[in-house]
């Protein structure tokens, strides 16, 4: 349960590469007390795919993102926020408040032709929270935890609602290797439009319904934007004719694994398409506040934004740091982040400079809910609701891990965060004999150099020793059969029609 949190060893183009409580609010005098369940906020989780730290204007970014940068203004800005370095492992770990790692769902992203799904021994979020009272949970947008059988489908693993595809998919046509994925619940569905608008729609659709229930809602809408293929809408693409292409990140051949960048013009209007589709993005976010507050539910809604990763190599902008999407450096890993819940404290614009992860969030949303036991194994995260809050400026003592294979498993990634120490060990697996040679190990006083310039490893021999034990540590909780490399079984795949697998086949219905 959430008490022992010890880690245990145990145009179109597709990239190229505090305590636990339940919540009190003060009624003032005279006032009656509401019933229980109105005391709890409704909860909309917000994920965008593949957004650049500097993608957003609040980060100084070259793109306008004025509603997302709402959610910072009116609440908090969360400076150190980390996720996984890729798709699947961050949505598994938000799902379970569980290192992905220990039901093999770190190493890679769950690939279209692979026959994998989020274990079913983990108890996830929303199932968490209909112990809590919140009967409606819905997820609209992509899910990438598994698609081919039953038991790993959204409606199975304790949502009630579900819109959205498995995998990334044409934002026009809905397709993926030449086959619709786009479902309402059970069913494939033929809807048209740009599938930003219809996560965004669906969201909002979910609002209205829903903001009059005495119970709470859950809504988690985890956009496909900004993902690959680069496509947006052509209206929006003359706002951003001007942009400039971002420039690579520092040591992009070491961090990329000899990935070949993109020429310049290339890239130039990579980020011109990049940024009109962080524009419909943006405006995504803005129908999703303004039905909280059309409704009257925003004072008692936390809202919680985080991209799933940093952004890939070649239009997405990380800023200053070091690293991509795939890679467990900064830019990899430290996403644009903020949350906002006016009745909880969680507002005023501030800035939240304590390390909080995505892991965080299930026993966070379990101390707000008050819920002791989710009826699962142990968890990782933390409870971080005082960190929001501002009534812990120091956040919890623990260590922070990440770890990576898809592009090269000859070139692992598994980093370590310990106090104002972090290591990185790229190469060999590191259980395997004469793995994280000296030349394998980098090591950064984050907090004095979160770009990650210097290496001081070996200055510190010691230290680099201390988080390399630990780093072993970690890679060894990874079980026998994780989920495999990218590439294997894409060979002669091919989709059935409209993705609909006969291991997955229902009757029943779920959509909105």
């Amino acid at each position: 349960m959430a008490g022992n949190h010890s880690l245990r060893p145990l145009a179109s183009r597709w990239f190229r590469a505090g305590p636990a409580g339940a919540l009190i609010l003060l009624a003032a005098c005279g006032a009656p007390t509401p019933p229980p369940e109105t005391r709890l906020p409704h909860i909309v989780l917000i994920v965008p795919d593949d957004l650049g730290r500097h993608d957003v204007s609040f980060h100084g970014g070259d793109i306008a993102t004025p509603n997302i940068d709402r959610i910072a203004a009116e609440g908090v800005l969360l400076e150190r926020f980390y996720t996984a370095p890729i798709c699947s492992p961050t949505r598994a770990g938000l799902m379970t408040g569980r290192y992905p790692i220990r039901y093999g769902l770190m190493r890679n992203v769950i690939a279209p032709w692979q026959d994998f799904g989020l274990d079913t021994a983990e108890v996830t979020l929303p199932e968490a929270l209909a112990r809590a009272g919140y009967e409606h949970r819905a997820v609209f947008g992509k899910w990438h935890l598994g698609h081919v059988r039953r038991e790993h489908h959204p409606l199975q693993r304790g949502f009630t609602e579900f819109v959205g595809h498995n995998t990334s998919i044409d934002y026009f046509t809905k397709e993926r290797f030449g086959e619709r994925d786009w479902f309402h619940g059970y069913e494939p569905a033929d809807e048209e439009g740009y599938v930003t608008d219809l996560v965004a729609e669906h969201a909002v659709r979910f609002i209205d319904r829903r903001a009059s229930d005495e119970a709470p809602f859950f809504l988690y809408v985890p956009f496909n934007a900004a993902h690959s293929p680069l496509q947006a809408k052509e209206e929006d693409l003359p706002r951003y004719a001007h942009l400039d292409a971002v420039e690579p990140p520092r040591s992009w051949e070491e961090v990329t694994a000899g990935w070949p960048l993109p020429p310049e013009e290339q890239r130039r209007e990579d980020r011109r398409v990049h940024a009109a589709m962080v524009h419909a993005l943006d405006e995504g976010v803005g129908r999703i506040l303004r039905a909280l507050d059309d409704r009257g539910i925003a004072e008692n809604t936390l809202v919680l934004f985080f991209s799933d990763n940093g952004g890939g190599l070649g239009a997405a902008d990380n800023g200053p740091y070091r690293g991509t999407k795939s890679t467990v450096f900064e830019g990899g890993t430290r996403v644009a982040a903020a949350a906002r819940w006016p009745a909880g404290g969680i507002s005023g614009g501030g800035r939240v400079k304590s390390p909080v992860a995505y892991i965080d969030v299930l026993p966070t949303l379990m101390g707000i809910v008050g819920l002791n036991d989710h009826g699962g194994k142990e968890l990782d995260g933390r409870n971080v609701r005082d960190v929001l809050a501002g009534a812990d400026s120091d956040g919890p003592a623990r260590d922070l891990y990440s770890f990576v294979g898809q592009k090269n498993p000859e070139r692992e990634q598994v980093s370590v965060m310990s106090g104002a120490w972090k290591l990185v060990v790229i190469g060999p697996p590191l259980d395997r004999p004469g793995s994280a040679t000296a030349s394998d190990q980098h090591l950064y006083r984050i907090e004095e150099d979160p770009f990650e310039e210097r290496n001081l490893a070996g200055d510190r021999p010691d230290v680099a020793a201390r988080l390399l034990d630990k780093a072993r540590a970690f890679r060894a909780l990874q079980p026998p059969n994780p989920v495999g490399s990218f590439g294997v079984g894409m060979e002669g795949f091919e989709p059935p029609p409209n993705w609909r697998f006969p291991e997955a086949d229902t009757t029943e219905s779920g959509g909105s």
